[in-house]
């Protein structure tokens, strides 16, 4: 298995989006961490299952994105190596995802 490292900013990711879906059912916002770790441990053992992004910035190239179980709207966007999975970002489908991961 692959080490996981995340950006710092995947944990504030992980803490707005918990806020945002706890002021509708604070079970489903803990159900939603937990299914987010899990996920990230699958793409450690398995970190080719991401589908490929095609951004127009070159320096987006390599990445990839992985729909969180139990919660496909909400996407992890991560980059491979031979030693980890770095994950870059959690970010919701609806928002613009490319510049999003430009401004970082």
């Amino acid at each position: 298995m692959l080490r996981i490292n995340k950006h710092p900013q995947v944990i504030r990711d992980l803490i707005d989006l918990a806020t945002y879906i706890a002021e509708d059912n604070l079970d489903a916002s803990d159900k939603f961490l937990v299914a987010a770790e899990e996920t990230f441990q699958q793409l450690g053992k398995m970190p080719g299952m991401g589908k490929s992004c095609n951004f127009y910035n070159p320096n987006l190239m390599g990445i990839r994105q992985q729909a969180i179980k139990g919660f496909k709207k909400y996407l992890i966007f991560y980059r491979a190596s031979d030693l980890d999975v770095e994950i870059i970002r959690v970010i919701h489908s609806a928002r613009d995802i490319e510049a999003i991961l430009e401004d970082d």
